[in-house]
């Protein structure tokens, strides 16, 4: 017995250092230090009134019930100091500039794509979580920044996930309001400034609304860690937008049977003529832009409801209410048609040597325009490129996402949809199905189309859009068009300098190793830097305090293929071996591919 006892103790030892351990490393995140520029350098890629639209325009996310006014006055778990500080945000990777100020369409002096709304019939606001948090990016140079807009983001967002790597600024905002809820004293400090001359009368009701949300936050953190959903860690700049798309939206709220392990990261890909694109996602899956912004949207956290109170799926026009904002999401869409890709600044990251781009353009035309120079048409009123689709098989780049998405169901039965009325739908499915579809064995792709299309009918109509503005809000007509291809597309490369790490997946820090064969890249790079590297054309890979390590080794994390190298083409090899003073042309050439330098070209 007394064997017994001590075993147990030890036993409950090691989980009290564990859990220990753990709560440490949740409320201390292993952060980077925040180094201030001295200046931030904004490009001519649109106006800076479509800028602002752009950072601050919200589309409906509500961060699990998050108020606006609450995040704007939580403290930090051990000390006073407000956690959304500019400079306390920052640290985690997402954007400011050292010169802001609060603004009216940014009223907590918040990063780019903080944003704020408010439901019909309500008088809260919501932290909003738009796109250009994701999709807007910066490069450092000596002490400068440049601006990225509609670039690839290099923030940790996503995982609430407590791990003992820390860093994520969702496991951060956890603790931050843990304690907030727990600690008393900053509970009151905190009622206060969200209540002012409301505390007496509110501050009960606050306390409940708050714990509600704080809930939302441990369900979804106690889910995700005790079903492994996430093992591949997706670090800066990365999330598998699929995955946890699919895990909210079918397994949170239908059934948890449809929670499926999201192994296959992405990065947050650039969004110049983005708009002109016949098909999109990086494995091209999605069609209309309405769908696939109301899509990322609902990932992010915008609210959905499947059934009604007593649990019965929701039919006919009830079929399904959300917090989406289609109008906001039509004006982001309408504002990104005229952004222009990034031009390389001689000024700050050094001149170009004209002589050598024009030896890599020649090198271009024989070794890559064949991907990524789509042939153009012109369709409903626009220009359209038809991007190159390449296998798998052929391009040998990690296959998680393609056959994640090309491979994993989901029962969706519970929703009791018509087969009839699905067809009614405004969805394609390419190619058009031989069979009937099984409900109980959908993918994403196709689960997500549905959904989507239920979603838009409802908010269209909450809305009051017009079925005569209904075909400029889809965007040019389109329908809600599906693909599963074991492919990813090859994009036009104008502006491709200023989009590191490189891959579907980030997992080649710089286009001069991407050029290179792939024994000659890195295995291991440091991540969470924006240091940039204007000799290489990415992002600096040497290790600096809290840097995430980035392994290629691990699932979804391969850093194959798209390989220039002597051998039968497939299977990763794309081209001939480059030698290195034709990688270094290229590298040129693509500094002014696409801008007013190429003109200049002899």
């Amino acid at each position: 017995m007394r064997i017994f006892s001590r075993v147990l103790l030890l036993i409950l030892a090691a989980l009290g250092l564990i859990l220990a351990v753990v709560a440490y490393y949740t409320v201390n995140p292993r952060l980077p230090d925040y180094v201030p520029v001295e200046q931030v350098h904004y490009q001519d890629q649109w106006s800076a009134a479509d800028r602002q639209t752009y950072y601050f325009t919200p589309q409906g996310t509500q961060v699990k019930g998050l108020h606006y006014d609450w995040f704007t006055a939580l403290e930090l778990p051990f000390s006073d100091q407000r956690f959304a500080t500019p400079e306390y945000l920052a640290r985690f990777g997402f954007l400011v500039d050292p010169k802001q100020v609060p603004t009216a369409q940014n009223p907590g002096n918040l990063p780019v794509g903080f944003a704020r709304h408010t439901n019909a019939g309500s008088n809260t606001q919501y932290l909003d979580i738009t796109c250009a948090a994701c999709h807007t990016g910066e490069l450092h140079f000596k002490g400068q920044a440049l601006r990225i807009d509609g670039g690839s983001a290099q923030h940790v967002l996503p995982s609430s996930v407590p791990t003992l790597r820390g860093g994520s600024f969702g496991q951060a905002l956890v603790a931050s309001l843990a304690a907030t809820y727990y600690n008393p004293w900053k509970f009151e400090r905190f009622a206060r400034q969200v209540l002012g001359d409301r505390y007496e009368s509110e501050h009960d009701q606050l306390r409940q609304d708050f714990k509600q949300s704080l809930n939302k936050f441990f369900k979804v953190a106690w889910n995700d860690t005790h079903r492994g959903l996430y093992p591949t860690e997706e670090g800066p700049g990365r999330t598998d937008a699929f995955g946890r798309i699919a895990n909210a939206s079918f397994g949170d709220a239908i059934s948890p049977d449809n929670y499926r392990i999201a192994n296959a990261p992405v990065d947050y890909p650039q969004l110049w003529d983005i708009w002109t694109f016949d098909w999109v996602q990086w494995n091209g899956s999605a069609q209309q832009p309405m769908a696939r912004n109301i899509g990322e949207a609902l990932g992010v956290g915008a609210t959905l409801t499947f059934f009604d109170s007593a649990g019965q799926p929701l039919q006919g026009d009830a079929r399904y209410p959300s917090s989406v904002r289609v109008r906001d999401l039509n004006l982001i869409e309408e504002t990104l048609q005229r952004l222009k890709p990034p031009t390389w600044p001689e000024e700050l990251f050094g001149a170009v040597d004209k002589p050598l781009a024009a030896q890599g353009r020649t090198l271009f035309a024989e070794n890559c325009a064949g991907c990524h120079v789509p042939a153009v048409s012109h369709e409903n009123g626009r220009p359209m490129q038809h991007l190159k689709m390449l296998p798998v098989d052929y391009i040998g780049t990690d296959p998680g996402t393609a056959s994640n998405i090309a491979d994993q169901r989901y029962d969706l039965s519970a929703l009791q949809w018509d087969p009839v009325e699905l067809a009614r739908l405004n969805v394609e499915l390419h190619p058009t199905p031989t069979e009937p579809l099984d409900l109980r064995k959908l993918s994403v792709a196709k689960g997500l189309a549905y959904v989507t299309a239920f979603v838009e009918d409802h908010a269209y109509r909450a809305a009051g859009v017009t079925p005569a503005e209904r075909p400029r809000l889809d965007g040019y007509g389109l329908p809600i068009g599906v693909r599963e291809l074991r492919a990813y597309k090859a994009r036009p490369l104008a502006g491709v300098w200023a989009t590191p790490p490189f891959l579907h997946n980030g997992s080649v820090p710089t286009i001069y190793q991407l050029l290179s064969p792939q024994d000659e890249r890195n295995t291991t790079f440091y991540k969470g830097t924006f240091d940039y590297d204007p000799r290489h054309l990415g992002f600096q890979t040497a290790a600096f305090k809290n840097a995430f390590l980035f392994d290629t080794k691990i699932t979804g994390n391969h850093n194959s293929g798209h390989e220039f190298r002597a051998g039968q083409r497939g299977n990763g090899v794309i081209g001939r071996g480059l030698q290195p003073q034709e990688r270094w042309a290229l590298l040129e050439y693509l500094k002014v591919l696409g801008g007013p330098l190429e003109q200049q070209l002899p």
